[in-house]
């Protein structure tokens, strides 16, 4: 069985949603956006630049231990692993 609605032919069923946005975008206006950016978000972007810093220096020594150009101090070594506990 086929229901016919009467008076329906000129009613578009968005308007109503399509008119909420627009009276929305017209009440906050076209105002300009302003980013900032927070003293902690500044120090993670400069850790940022640390850590690459620190892989390219780790890179480096890659190489020169691959090459054999790198070479290891016993004695300094020692003193480091001695302060580092002493702590």
């Amino acid at each position: 069985m086929k229901i016919n609605p009467f008076n329906n032919s000129g009613i578009n069923p968005y308007k109503k949603q399509a008119e909420k946005y627009e009276k929305t975008a017209q009440t906050r206006g076209m105002g300009n956006d302003k980013v900032e950016i927070s003293t902690a978000a500044k120090e993670m972007q400069q850790s940022s630049q640390l850590i690459k810093e620190r892989q390219a220096k780790v890179e480096e020594l890659k190489q020169k231990v691959d090459s054999g150009e790198y070479k290891v101090d016993p004695k300094e070594t020692a003193k480091a692993m001695l302060k580092f506990f002493q702590k």
